[in-house]
């Protein structure tokens, strides 16, 4: 029984001729603990973060495989946690955001990180503000507990923007600088996505399944690291060295294979 997923449409859409490897099946359903990724993994990654858009069908099908893996599917993100809840709206899915520096669980809580990360940013802000607002096409991410500086509309001035933000943070200890795809992102150094997955793994509805992550970006080999350790499965999606067992050539590639693991799952709930 089909569900209002149009995998043929997705097809046509994302040009089945692109390269496209064969995902193991998210079965049995009682089994599988998903996490995925957002920017370069449901939604393309474009040249200002605000201007991403996310297809009511991929929703759709995030909200058929949550229901079927008995809410067992969460985002983590480098994003906040309430920028992730406007794009999925109505949907409200367990996030992890800032890459493990916030995180709410299957219950909807939310603890709040320690009162030293706004000083934190707020100070490395500042230093930033001036350089960001000198040249064009740069765009200054200020978060609740890291700042990211993207470059995608200069990418000619990424050694300039990684020395400017490496004497941001010149005179700080348990701080991190990560490299992302044209961006870089300052945030303290005690959480990643793979410890946000570890935490996710000892709590309801995930503990005791099989981890499952997929993303595309270098700041997700932390999360790929772990769920290897823990005998689960990883997706790279796109180029670029990885850890991961697994890879699609795309975002619209993984975006039709959940399309067709929603169809699948949601098919098998129904007979």
């Amino acid at each position: 029984m089909k569900l209002g997923i149009d995998v043929s449409a997705f097809a046509q859409k994302f040009s089945p001729a692109q390269y496209y490897m064969n995902l193991p099946s998210l079965a049995p359903a009682e089994t599988v603990a998903l996490f995925l990724d957002f920017d370069g993994t449901l939604v393309e990654i474009v040249e200002h973060p605000d201007l991403v858009a996310i297809d009511e069908s991929t929703k759709e099908a995030l909200s058929i495989v949550s229901g079927c893996l008995s809410s067992a599917l969460a985002i983590v993100t480098g994003r906040e946690i309430e920028v992730i809840d406007k794009f999925l709206a109505p949907l409200k899915l367990p996030v992890a955001g800032i890459h493990g520096l916030m995180r709410r669980d299957a219950d909807g809580r939310i603890p709040q990180p320690p009162e030293k990360l706004a000083h934190f940013v707020d100070t490395v802000a500042e230093r930033l503000k001036s350089f960001s607002q000198s040249e064009a096409g740069l765009v200054l991410e200020i978060k609740a507990s890291s700042v990211a500086l993207h470059y995608r509309a200069r990418p000619e001035l990424e050694r300039l923007c990684l020395e400017v933000c490496e004497a941001a943070i010149v005179d700080f200890s348990d701080v991190e600088l990560k490299r992302g795809k044209m961006v870089f992102e300052i945030k303290p150094d005690i959480a990643n996505k793979g410890t946000a997955i570890l935490d996710y793994m000892k709590e309801a509805p995930f503990t005791g399944r099989t981890p499952w992550f997929a993303g595309d970006d270098v700041t997700d080999e932390d999360a790929f690291k772990v769920v290897n350790e823990l005998g689960g499965v990883t997706i790279k999606v796109g180029p670029g060295d990885t850890v991961a067992k697994y890879r699609v050539a795309n975002t619209a590639e993984f975006v039709k294979w959940l399309a067709e693991s929603a169809d699948k799952l949601g098919s098998k709930e129904r007979t």
